[in-house]
């Protein structure tokens, strides 16, 4: 995992969520709508911790997680920026794959929102996902992000020297057959595992979790430009309300899973 840790340290992920805001305000959306009231969470694989601020801001307890030991002590300082590192019960350097710092049952929820893709052979991720089962209450809700086959192969195709080698098609019969890529050229996007859209429910069943259900994180705004989110913000609020809430819902559109970048899968603990 030292490339993963490598790849963290000089990327900022804090910036892209703030560049790709849909991606946050759909996977937030269905969060809050799904959460109890209350309740102990755990951002599992939390990177710079932007999920758990918004949900400690919004009066819930948050342990957070993270491999990269300076997006935890980076989420530390953003909870202390926004006033709110009280609502947090520790902030720690974690493996997804061994959460034995935690007992079982513990968390009402736990988010999974990054780790999962990065784990490339299919024994670290039944792990991760095992441990995610162990920490979580029975009855907890589960948010666990996936990255897909579909939406890579598209950008592959759109912009192949971005993504060697999937810039020849003997790179993509082999990213096809495996689900797998690793960045030929040193320092871009770690290895990563790309998911059947059809393999993510029965996986995440095969591991003890009740499907709620997989939302797109981009729905059918993913390619909107900042000038064309002003047209509708133009309009008045009341349009643009109306504009979020259908996007909000093709959110959940099985048939544009393929177009999103990123899935978000919500399951309760068996």
């Amino acid at each position: 995992m030292d490339k993963v840790i490598s790849y963290y340290n000089a990327f900022d992920e804090w910036g892209r969520l703030n560049r790709e805001p849909i991606e946050f305000i759909i996977n937030m959306h269905h969060i809050q709508s799904m959460l109890p009231p209350e309740g102990h969470i755990l951002d599992n694989g939390a990177g710079p911790g932007k999920y758990s601020i918004e949900l400690a801001k919004r009066g819930y307890r948050v342990t957070l997680t993270d491999l990269t030991p300076r997006l935890v002590e980076f989420a530390r300082t953003k909870a202390q920026e926004y006033q709110v590192e009280g609502q947090f019960d520790g902030f720690y350097p974690a493996d997804a794959r061994d959460l034995s710092l935690f007992p079982d049952n513990h968390f009402d929820a736990v988010l999974m929102l990054g780790p999962l893709y990065h784990l490339q052979t299919e024994a670290d991720r039944v792990q991760a996902v095992q441990e995610l089962h162990r920490v979580t209450k029975p009855g907890g809700l589960v948010f666990a992000a996936f990255m897909t086959k579909t939406r890579f192969l598209t950008n592959s195709l759109l912009y192949p020297e971005h993504w060697k080698p999937n810039h020849t098609i003997e790179g993509i019969q082999q990213f096809l057959r495996t689900g797998m890529f690793d960045h030929a050229d040193e320092g871009r996007f770690t290895g990563t595992y790309y998911f059947d859209i059809a393999e993510i429910t029965p996986f995440m069943e095969s591991q003890s979790f009740e499907t709620v259900k997989l939302i797109g994180s981009s729905s059918i705004a993913g390619a909107m430009t900042p000038e064309q989110w002003d047209y509708w913000r133009q309009q008045g609020d009341e349009t643009y309300r109306q504009i979020m809430d259908i996007v909000m819902k093709e959110s959940e559109n099985p048939y544009l899973l393929g177009s999103a970048s990123h899935l978000l899968y919500i399951g309760r603990k068996i």
